[in-house]
């Protein structure tokens, strides 16, 4: 039997927000929407883009992944692995919006920058992503 640790799982956090799907996409597709609910950065919508966002724990560099408008984009963040995918799906009236944050390592590896647990760091995102989604809710709603 191994004894491996298994990386810890990704955040998944999903909403439902009462727009259409272009609507919201403008907000999670653009620098200037970005900033509104999630943090400033020069994000540009084109794969490849390198660009930083401005957290908490100081600049991270990130890079555009994937983009398939206006369903999915994906990007690198920091240098520790993670990726982060904006999903989003028409749902008529309503875009299901869901954000999933991978790239975890097992739960007792340290996170450089915040010098704390992987288990640590993802139990404080994953109750801030389920805050961001619903900022984005209510300031697309709005």
């Amino acid at each position: 039997m191994s004894n491996e640790q298994k990386n810890l799982p990704d955040i998944v956090q999903t909403v439902s927000i009462n727009a259409p799907i272009q609507k919201v996409w403008d907000y999670v597709s653009t620098a200037e929407g970005i900033a509104e609910w999630f943090m400033p950065s020069d994000f540009k919508l084109e794969v490849g883009h390198e660009f930083t966002i401005q957290s908490p724990f100081g600049p991270s560099p990130c890079k555009v992944l994937q983009v398939e408008e206006p369903t999915k984009i994906s990007i690198a963040w920091d240098t520790d692995g993670w990726e982060l995918t904006l999903l989003l799906k028409d749902m008529g009236n309503e875009t299901e919006f869901t954000v999933i944050h991978g790239g975890w390592k097992e739960d007792n590896a340290i996170v450089p920058k915040a010098q704390r647990p992987q288990s640590a760091i993802r139990e404080t995102m994953n109750q801030g992503w389920a805050g961001i989604v619903q900022k984005l809710k209510q300031l697309v709603e709005a």
